[in-house]
């Protein structure tokens, strides 16, 4: 406990007074104990082995960086090697590894940070190559489009997501600090970002007033979130930097609370949030530079974020922009399960295993759309698929739209496959997900020169369709028209630079829950099968709910079909409708205080 408290004044951590400045209890210690050593069991903390690896790559890294530079500004820019050798390059560190939350097999994000005489260009043309040629480096992927441009990779099987920033600097020494916001001065909008990586990151950290019990808390929602399927900032729901940032938040709430407290309060807080009044850590700053401060008052494009958690350091921004309607409902969703559960966990004694069980997304809904993005080459595929699942948002939201779509909530990652075909029809059903098993290899007969055979590269991507109740007294079958949003995200990811329809395809189409491959049930097998109504949802609290849209007659397509053989079509019939069972009450409110900022 800190001075402030034992001298009778309540030190203020955020935006607000706590709610309460106890101190645990014995049981909420023994909690503690029972919920560390589950995390424990679930292998959740590296060994020492993994942590020395980690420190060798990044210190490798960190010679690359220096090296880099050198080569840039001697054979590009004809610098004289002397001043191009003190020109230096840092690497730093941000994310779960800084914050000290990672586990095994958790990618280390990474920052590269040179002098104002090297171009992001020259990061993804001579790093590239760089990495390229180290052995130790596979699965290299450049995405220098990406909202935050990254290289993808990893070093020595150590997963890197490898950003880059540029300072207007003449030299980086080893001893720089990003603290700095002078340092941001003259930057681009996409050096900012990836500069603030390191930032926020330290700023957490500085702004929480128990690390230990923050430690344990957030590996905790981590699980949850990687469990329940809500850990994904590309596909809407949240990422590593917002979840840090919420269990700072109820941390800043209850200051000497232990992890068991805090994780008892976190999802009763979360749940009765009144959205979209932001999570702050600190008040927003307005700093000197000309760049972009979060601010809903004056930015309709702020004002409309569905969740905003704004990240602490100058220039503050909000780091779920991606959030959906769908979405959140589904987040909120289960922010209310959870706060249920983890009140039985804290009162009735449940084991805290009974968080960490995986959802139920392959069970929960009759109606599904398959995404499937398909190459030629492992290296082609990683762009290729990259770019894809980067784009399913904007599908989600397109289905969101849609007549009598409650809610279209995708899955958080791909299922990867590497095919090899022997004939041009089993390549067409690899590539549309229809492929089925050959007898014994024994049994085959050989191949010949007239067949076509090859190796063709999978993702595919769900995205689970909540359908809305059928009016009172109505019998008559309905249909989705779900031509125009298919084709927006046709057109959309087609357009991308890169694309080539030789070697790279692109499949959307329509199943119902009998017939997804038999794999995704096997890989979930310990998901219970949820309780359907009749159109084929799970129940979702009323307040989780996207506001349903006002009907309108269609004066399209009412089908999900688009008339033509082509290789993008869906299901050939119209999707009927079933009635549904009327909506559920409105959960009441637990206890908790929600604080107003």
């Amino acid at each position: 406990m800190n001075t402030d408290m034992q001298n009778g004044r309540h030190l203020v951590w955020g935006v607000t007074m706590p709610i309460s400045v106890s101190l645990p209890t014995k049981e909420d210690l023994a909690s503690t104990e029972h919920l560390l050593q589950t995390l424990k069991d679930e292998g959740l903390f590296e060994n020492e082995e993994e942590s020395r690896r980690r420190e060798i790559v990044l210190g490798k890294l960190d010679k690359m960086v220096k090296e880099f530079v050198f080569v840039v500004l001697t054979k590009r820019r004809n610098q004289p090697e002397a001043v191009a050798r003190e020109a230096g390059g840092k690497i730093f560190t941000f994310g779960s590894y800084r914050l000290g939350v990672h586990g095994s097999g958790a990618d280390i994000d990474t920052l590269c940070v040179v002098p104002k005489n090297v171009a992001r260009e020259d990061f993804f043309d001579v790093m590239h190559d760089m990495l390229r040629n180290r052995p130790e480096v596979t699965e290299l992927t450049a995405v220098p489009d990406a909202f935050t441009p990254v290289i993808k990779m990893k070093f020595s099987e150590i997963p890197i997501d490898f950003t880059f920033a540029k300072l207007e600097l003449n030299v980086i020494p080893d001893s720089l600090d990003l603290s700095d916001d002078g340092l941001l001065r003259g930057l681009d909008e996409r050096c900012v970002r990836s500069v603030n990586g390191s930032r926020v990151t330290d700023d957490i950290l500085r702004l929480v007033p128990n690390i230990p019990s923050f430690r344990i808390a957030l590996r905790c929602v981590k699980l949850w979130a990687q469990r329940r399927a809500v850990y994904s900032n590309m596909m809407g729901f949240l990422g590593g930097v917002a979840w840090a940032m919420l269990v700072a938040r109820v941390c800043q709430l209850y200051p000497n609370a232990c992890a068991a407290t805090i994780i008892s309060r976190f999802f009763s807080i979360l749940h009765q949030w009144p959205w979209p009044q932001p999570i702050l850590l600190k008040p927003i700053e307005e700093g000197p530079l000309q760049v972009r401060v979060w601010n809903p008052k004056l930015y309709p494009a702020d004002k409309a974020h569905r969740m905003p958690i704004i990240t602490p350091a100058y220039p503050s921004m909000c780091s779920t922009h991606n959030v959906t309607d769908s979405t959140k409902a589904v987040m909120l969703s289960e922010f209310k399960d959870a706060a249920d559960l983890v009140n039985k966990i804290m009162v009735e004694r449940q084991p805290w295993s009974d968080l960490f069980k995986k959802g139920d997304f392959f069970t929960r809904y009759t109606h599904y759309i398959q995404i499937i993005a398909s190459s030629d080459s492992e290296e082609r595929h990683l762009r290729w698929s990259g770019l894809v699942e980067s784009r399913i948002r904007r599908l989600v939201m397109g289905l969101e739209r849609i007549d009598n779509v409650v809610l279209a909530h995708p899955y958080i990652k791909g299922f990867d496959k590497v095919i090899q075909y022997r004939t041009a029809a089993e390549k067409e059903d690899a590539a549309h997900g229809t492929l089925k098993p050959r007898p014994n290899a024994e049994s085959e007969p050989p191949v010949t020169a007239l067949e076509e055979t090859g190796t063709i590269y999978t993702s595919t991507f769900y995205i689970g369709l909540c359908i809305a109740s059928r009016e009172a007294g109505s019998t008559a079958r309905r249909s989705l028209d779900l031509f125009r949003p298919k084709e927006d995200f046709l057109d959309l990811v087609k357009g991308w630079d890169m694309y080539d329809e030789g070697s790279m395809g692109i499949t959307v189409g329509h199943l119902t829950s009998s017939k997804l491959p038999a794999e995704l049930l096997e890989n979930g097998a310990d998901q219970k099968k949820a309780k359907r109504t009749k159109s084929g949802k799970k129940h979702l609290s009323a307040e989780a709910r996207p506001p349903l849209k006002k009907h309108r007659v269609s004066t399209g397509q009412n089908a999900v079909v688009e008339t033509g053989p082509t290789s993008d079509t869906l299901s050939s019939t119209p999707l009927p409708i079933d009635p549904s069972t009327p909506k559920e009450p409105m959960p009441t409110p637990g206890a908790v205080v929600v604080p107003q900022a």
